[in-house]
């Protein structure tokens, strides 16, 4: 049974960090492409970060570039996105998704509020 939960969200002040998990089982994880995307309120989904199934490559959007990094232990089969100097316009609902040409999982979202 596939399974992707993610984890670490929760209430931090503008300028602080969180690390996100996004754990797998199930499926080959380390064959898979892994992205971050969020949504805000009201908002369309949209795509926050991506790794390579090796982890040897990676993208983010230009809102995040310098302040989120995202990282995978394929030993552990799970994937992270650190985020540094997080501001308000970064409270969304996190979500992890797995990859591979026509097969696409998804976890069940992980709440960011970014608030004084």
């Amino acid at each position: 049974q596939v399974r992707i939960v993610e984890s670490g969200g929760g209430l931090v002040q503008p300028g602080g960090s969180l690390r996100l998990s996004c754990e797998a089982s199930g499926f080959t994880f380390n064959a898979y492409g892994i992205r971050w995307y969020r949504q805000a309120p009201g908002k369309e989904r949209e795509l926050v970060a991506g790794i390579s199934s090796a982890g040897l490559s990676t993208n983010y959007a230009d809102s995040v570039k310098g302040r989120f990094t995202i990282s995978r232990d394929n030993a552990k089969n799970t994937a992270y996105l650190q985020m540094n100097v997080l501001k308000p316009e970064d409270t969304a609902v996190y979500y992890c998704n797995a990859a591979l040409l026509w097969s696409d999982f998804w976890g069940q979202g992980t709440q960011v509020t970014v608030s004084s």
